[in-house]
């Protein structure tokens, strides 16, 4: 489905541009060059919103959002992208990074940025975001105010 609304655009837009073109001749070949870079944009567009399931869209519905308190007084703020249901933007530091959750078998939720290789690992007393490429730790013991609450029973 994805596939087809990046061709249908492109073609859509690749149509324009020759219509344009034929419909005025001296028109400068810049507009043809800013259809290309527009369909381009299009196509990257929908390639990086990635496909949700509906088992991804029930595990978003228990992701923790907001700001997370961590160790050595940093924080991380989790929050739902509403233009793309199950997607998440995990900000730490001056990174921004779009995750989607991921199946796990023990239960954890877990959010991955797969072009970054980064992780949002969440259990029920703390969090934690992790670089999997490098295979550390970012920041851990992040807790927002549910996680205290679990965490001092």
């Amino acid at each position: 489905m994805l596939k087809f609304f990046v061709f249908a655009a492109a073609s859509w837009i690749l149509a324009s541009a020759s219509v344009a073109q034929t419909s005025s001749p001296s028109s400068p070949t810049s507009s043809r060059g800013q259809l290309r870079s527009e369909a381009k944009g299009l196509a990257l567009g929908a390639q990086t919103a990635e496909a949700v399931s509906q088992h991804q869209l029930e595990i978003a519905s228990r992701v923790l959002t907001g700001k997370a308190s961590c160790e050595l007084n940093q924080h991380v703020h989790v929050r739902a992208l509403s233009e793309h249901p199950g997607h998440f933007a995990v900000d730490f530091k001056n990174s921004s990074y779009t995750m989607v959750p991921e199946e796990t078998t023990s239960g954890a939720i877990r959010l991955l940025d797969k072009k970054a290789g980064v992780v949002w690992l969440q259990i029920p007393s703390k969090s934690m975001l992790m670089n999997n490429k490098l295979g550390q730790r970012l920041v851990d013991n992040c807790k927002q105010s549910s996680q205290d609450i679990a965490s001092t029973r």
